[in-house]
């Protein structure tokens, strides 16, 4: 009796090849057997596009790691509404007198106003946030909204080096409301808006408020962080990143670039990692690039990174 492989798989022809056909990747040599095998890795997706394999994933990732990293970041000027001065002069805040004091001190000395009227003791902290708020047109941090740990699976990397911090966050309700002691980072809130698929609502909020916020943010259980300081060419940041899919079986990865950081998050089945490449030092960065943890590491991972990278140095 011969013995059919259609016996022993269901009836409906795949063909060997679908796997390769249905990998977005155009060299793919993965063959639906090894799909057919129980507890094989179902792949993960970027946007629409699906990969059958972290190899895969780390090849074809390559290419959104060259764009990202090459794109200019242009900052879009934003103008507010009115001058700081006046802000502070229409809210009461500064007499008469002070405001053209300050005015003057500023076209003498070049002194920034906010530094002069806030040496000067002429006002607040929270008297400043609120006319940060009347300059730009977004609220003030509320009674309601303080004082309060957040839970994020958020970096807080990126929130510390754009002055900024998170002072509720739902994933349920898709919104995440960020405070701001300066204006406004529109980079930070698209970046974050791309990768959550969350709402970012601005605010203002103090400079004594945005240290202790950020002090009270809480990374989730099955979350880390980790930051590459010399991220190398994008060859090495996607031998990073697979790497990394393979230690948390990822099913899902989306990018996004801020500022000088290159933002990569790698969902699955053993967590969430957000990997951070900082770009500014990717000419001179060595094979060996450097890392720093700031949340713990699967044991090996990191050596086994730093192994590869230096067998193709050699």
């Amino acid at each position: 009796m011969k013995l059919r492989l259609k016996s022993i798989f269901p009836s409906r022809d795949l063909g060997w090849n679908r796997v390769r056909a249905m990998c977005a990747h155009p060299e793919c040599h993965n063959k639906l057997l090894m799909r057919a095998v129980p507890g094989s890795r179902h792949g993960l997706f970027v946007g629409e596009q699906w990969y059958c394999s972290p190899d895969c994933f780390s090849v074809a990732s390559r290419a959104i790691l060259i764009s990202l990293s090459a794109a200019e970041v242009v900052e879009v000027p934003r103008n507010p509404r009115l001058s700081l001065g006046l802000a502070l002069l229409t809210r009461g805040f500064l007499t008469t007198e002070q405001f053209r004091y300050a005015m003057a001190r500023n076209e003498i000395e070049g002194a920034d106003l906010e530094t002069a009227v806030a040496e000067l003791g002429w006002i607040t902290e929270k008297q400043l946030a609120v006319a940060r708020s009347a300059q730009w047109g977004y609220p003030v941090l509320g009674q309601d909204l303080s004082a309060h740990s957040v839970i994020a699976d958020l970096p807080p990397i990126l929130f510390r080096a754009c002055s900024a911090t998170p002072l509720y966050y739902s994933r349920e309700n898709a919104r995440l409301v960020l405070g701001f002691v300066r204006q406004v980072d529109h980079s930070l809130l698209q970046a974050i808006e791309h990768v959550t698929r969350c709402r970012a609502e601005p605010c203002f909020i103090t400079r004594g408020e945005l240290g202790r916020q950020l002090d009270r943010l809480i990374g989730p259980p099955r979350y880390q962080q980790v930051l590459d300081e010399q991220a190398g060419n994008p060859l090495q940041m996607a031998r990073t990143l697979g790497a990394f899919a393979v230690q948390l079986a990822a099913t899902e990865a989306v990018f996004a670039r801020c500022h000088s950081f290159l933002w990569a998050r790698l969902a699955g089945n053993k967590g969430t990692a957000d990997i951070l490449f900082d770009l500014k030092n990717v000419e001179s960065a060595s094979p060996a690039a450097h890392f720093s943890d700031v949340a713990e590491i699967t044991p090996g991972l990191r050596d086994r990174v730093f192994a590869k990278r230096a067998n193709r140095a050699r």
